[in-house]
């Protein structure tokens, strides 16, 4: 099994139990060894009092993201900080890509990058998570 199909595996395994995924609606567009691309289109329900996406479902969608790349390798990994950075707002309606790469990943520790840009290629976001391996497996992958 390659790396892509490995992650592959891996995220259908952790979407099976993700409801918060499933309920914004958040679509995988490419998994591979310690990346992924994940998409969100803004609904009504993400926009807040100022009539922008809420800074929490751009966070929950780069963080989502995070996990896919840091989990890829099929080793169970969660993260344990993070920190974004909000460079414009998202409206309804927007078309938002999150994009995560490995900075490093260590035996137990990684760092991931991710940048959100919008439907024209405006960056919204840059998000950088630290993720913690927990020694486990996702998936059972078998030898043959």
């Amino acid at each position: 099994m390659n790396g892509k199909e490995k992650a592959e595996a891996v995220v259908e395994k952790l979407l099976q139990t993700d409801a918060c995924s499933a309920n914004l609606g958040l679509q995988v567009i490419d998994l591979d060894a310690r990346h992924a691309v994940v998409s969100l289109t803004v609904g009504e329900t993400m926009v807040n009092g100022h009539g922008v996406c809420h800074g929490g479902m751009i966070f929950t969608l780069a963080d989502t993201c995070c996990a896919f790349a840091s989990n890829s390798e099929n080793e169970s990994a969660l993260l344990s900080s993070a920190q974004i950075e909000l460079l414009r707002p998202a409206h309804l309606g927007d078309e938002l890509t999150a994009t995560a790469t490995a900075v490093n990943q260590g035996r137990r520790k990684g760092i991931y990058d991710v940048r959100v840009v919008n439907q024209n290629g405006e960056l919204i976001a840059v998000f950088r998570g630290q993720t913690q391996r927990l020694g486990e497996s996702l998936v059972h992958i078998s030898a043959a």
